[in-house]
């Protein structure tokens, strides 16, 4: 029998529950506020949040994947609605889109006031971001307010608020790449300007001079006007000139006259086009850079600022006098806590990282690289027995056995099948119609079919079909697919001899994908794709900033110019003129442009697309100016140097940045020690074999098994070099080399308290 526990006993079991509850409680705190230091570091999050209890909670909830995407759905619902609204694409009635934008409204400000209860209120509303949405907001109910009270009074009414609707994405927090864009426009925007002037300058000279050199010649265009007599025309004609999209239908008429005047438009041509527009290159890119190194720096600062208040936070005195550490128990929850998904073993090679002496506790310079290491992608690549060797190992280790092996995973198994590709091409473009032709495609699909089932007889299915091997997987759908296809095709001819024009496109269009994978056998080819597909994510903030800027124009264009030119059916009497009689004998309606018109939202977009490609842009703003007023052209204008010369510039210099980083620098410091720690722990993949193909790597390590050789770990891992989870990650690669060592370091007299974010005042 056991003895009966004492009243005081019992009370003071009691007291020892409720003060480890206490203790525990205060540990979870202290790794959720820690955990919010580290998640913020990793991704460049710059929110001055308040530390209290409560506010740590909702601040985990605001970044709670779920809620950001519910964000991003009602911002596209937003944006959306100019599919449905006049002039609409697909109408919709008028009660339906304006409770649909309340709705996104008020999605917009219960987000907005999450936000409000998570930092204080004196950095709320100093922080401008927070005040643009506000106004945004109001704007937009005060417009649907208007808008729908004089639709009710059967009045004409303008919605003017859609071009705010664009700005929304810019000032979310979760919009700080494309806030970083869009900041460094307005940083490079005063150099830009003075070019610009300059620029101007020099197109008003050469437009009097051609003025006074022309217009009293009594020349002709080919529609016979009056050739360069009116100054304003001639200053449009040259500035398109410099576009080179009129080239050399300008120039014509006086060339005609006399071969010298070649003279004056090749010395205008060289100025402007080749000097001036390098020179706006140039510029651009040098202020970018400038400007987009400060801001790193700051973001480098901050970053290693919120990586020093998580260690105040978790850090404890391993002795009297001794400096303070964390504990490998605390670090490894912390990781948890940061990353749910990252495994134990992807894990604890980064602690080995962290403690490479094995003390089980670090200090704070090895605890502030935690949120680099984890924007440093490593594959985990779990080693397993092929199924057929498990099921019958005498066979499939059998000498012919191994003899398919070598030869599968030979490179001349690659070279044959690339040539069999290659053949194919010529076969493809080919009569399709000629029977040796068009039966030879059973033969390929064959051929790749037997290709793929021997790579799946030498490679462990699972590890072929993993998520790194993006060919792998492009090759079996492709195949597969055409192999339905053509399947499907040939039943249906068989069965009521009709083919299906359908079918037989996707065919086509199946077969010729098909010859892209000999990207992936060229080394250079594979590595300039690789490199693409790294900076992709960077690529895609620039276009968020062409998607904000062509919505804005697009909501203007439409308002100004919608209905004045319209596409009709070819038997219409009214289609030589795109429904406008001002346009009789125009080169926008000889040209047949009538579908390039502002009348939705889709045919606006692919217009200014068409606009930013420059080819024939004169011709389409002659259509909107002639059927409005000549000022329209300057709206053309506006939307070229914004988007030509501005946006796609910076775009340019950004890629070319990046590339150049993505392409041909090495590995960064701490990427050398991730990959020496696996190297050390034996856990590797030979690089050499890595660069070939990763699924050739581990079934050769598992043959070397069979052989009687040193047992491989089960688990191995391979560093993504050149990979990042972050766009910030790759733009702090950018300018690794310019930054100075203590922009490395954290200030000490931040990491006892929060700390401000960066005040890009540039």
């Amino acid at each position: 029998m056991e003895p009966e526990k004492s009243p005081v006993s019992a009370a003071e079991t009691g007291e020892q529950t409720v003060e480890q509850t206490v203790e525990q409680t205060g540990e979870d705190l202290d790794l959720d506020l820690a955990s919010i230091f580290v998640s913020d570091a990793q991704f460049n999050r710059n929110i001055f949040f308040d530390s209290s209890p409560q506010a740590v909670r909702l601040y985990m909830l605001y970044n709670h994947w779920g809620l950001k995407v519910a964000l991003f759905f009602f911002l596209l619902l937003d944006l959306s609605l100019a599919l449905f609204e006049d002039p609409a694409l697909v109408h919709l009635p008028l009660w339906a889109t304006l409770s649909l934008e309340l709705l996104c409204v008020l999605v917009f400000a219960a987000r907005l006031a999450h936000y409000a209860r998570v930092i204080p209120p004196d950095k709320f509303w100093k922080d401008p971001k927070n005040i643009c949405i506000i106004a945004i907001l109001t704007l937009t109910l005060l417009d649907m307010l208007i808008y729908g009270s004089l639709k009710a009074l059967d009045c004409p009414g303008v919605r003017w608020s859609r071009v705010l609707r664009p700005l929304l994405l810019v000032n979310v927090t979760e919009g700080r790449q494309l806030r970083r864009a869009v900041r460094s426009i307005r940083n490079a925007l005063p150099q830009i300007l003075l070019v610009f002037l300059l620029f101007i300058f020099s197109i008003l000279i050469f437009s009097l001079m051609a003025l006074k050199l022309f217009s009293k010649r009594g020349l002709k265009t080919t529609d016979g006007a009056p050739y360069f007599t009116n100054f304003l025309h001639i200053v449009f004609d040259l500035y398109v000139l410099v576009t080179t999209a009129n080239s050399p239908d300008v120039m014509m008429p006086a060339y005609n006259s006399s071969s010298l005047f070649s003279v004056f438009f090749i010395v205008f041509i060289l100025v402007n086009v080749y000097i001036f527009m390098s020179v706006f290159l140039a510029v651009v890119y040098n202020n970018y850079k400038k400007h987009l190194k400060e801001e790193v720096r700051q973001l480098v600062r901050a970053k290693r600022h919120k990586m020093a208040r998580a260690f105040a936070v978790l850090q404890q005195k391993s002795a009297e006098g001794a400096e303070p550490v964390v504990t490998h128990d605390r670090w490894s929850r912390l990781v948890r806590r940061v990353r749910p998904d990252i495994s134990h073993a992807h894990k604890e090679l980064l602690w080995s990282v962290c403690d490479p002496e094995e003390k089980g506790a670090i200090g704070k310079l090895a605890f502030v690289q935690l949120a680099d290491l984890l924007n440093i992608e490593v594959i985990t690549l779990k080693q397993r027995p092929h199924p057929l060797q498990t099921l019958s190992p005498a066979l499939y280790l059998s000498a012919p056995s191994r003899l398919l092996c070598t030869i599968v995973l030979h490179r001349g198994f690659v070279v044959l099948f690339d040539l069999i590709i290659l053949v194919n091409a010529v076969f493809i473009a080919l009569d399709e119609e000629n029977p040796l032709i068009s039966n030879s495609e059973w033969f390929f699909l064959v051929v790749y079919l037997l290709e793929i089932l021997l790579k799946l007889y030498v490679h462990e299915p699972r590890a072929f079909f993993s998520r790194h091997n993006f060919w792998n997987w492009f090759d079996t759908v492709i195949v597969v697919a055409a192999l339905v296809a053509t399947v499907a095709n040939s039943a249906l001819k068989s069965a009521s001899g009709y083919t299906s024009r359908q079918i037989l496109d996707i065919v086509f269009i199946l077969r010729v994908l098909r010859l892209v994978r000999v990207v992936d056998s060229i080394h250079r080819f594979r590595a300039i794709i690789n490199t693409l597909i790294r900076i992709g994510p960077a690529i895609l903030t620039f276009g968020q900033l062409i998607l904000v800027v062509y919505y804005v124009f697009a909501m203007v264009g439409m308002e100004l110019f919608q209905g004045r030119v319209r596409f009709l059916d070819s038997e219409d009497p009214e289609r030589s003129h795109c429904g406008n009689v001002l346009l009789t004998d125009s080169a926008f309606a000889r040209h047949n442009y009538c579908k390039n018109n502002f009348n939705h939202v889709v045919s606006s977009f692919i217009l200014l697309l068409e606009l930013t490609l420059v080819n024939q842009w004169h011709v389409l703003s002659s259509g909107f100016s002639l059927t409005t007023h000549p000022a329209a052209r300057l709206y053309f204008i506006l939307f070229h140097v914004t988007v030509v010369i501005i946006i796609i510039n910076i775009f340019v210099a950004f890629v070319l940045e990046a590339f150049f980083v993505e392409y041909s620098v090495e590995k960064s410091s701490l990427q050398n020690s991730v990959e020496k720690k696996i190297q050390e722990l034996q856990l590797g993949v030979q690089q050499e074999k890595m660069e070939e193909n990763l699924v050739n790597s581990m079934e050769t390590m598992d043959s070397d098994q069979e052989n009687g050789q040193k047992k491989k770990p089960t688990l191995v891992f391979k560093i993504a070099s050149k990979r990042y989870r972050t766009v910030d990650a790759l733009i702090q690669r950018i300018f690794e080399n310019d930054l100075d060592p203590e922009d490395f370091n954290e200030n000490e007299d931040e990491t006892n308290g929060n700390f401000s974010n960066p005040t890009f005042n540039l």
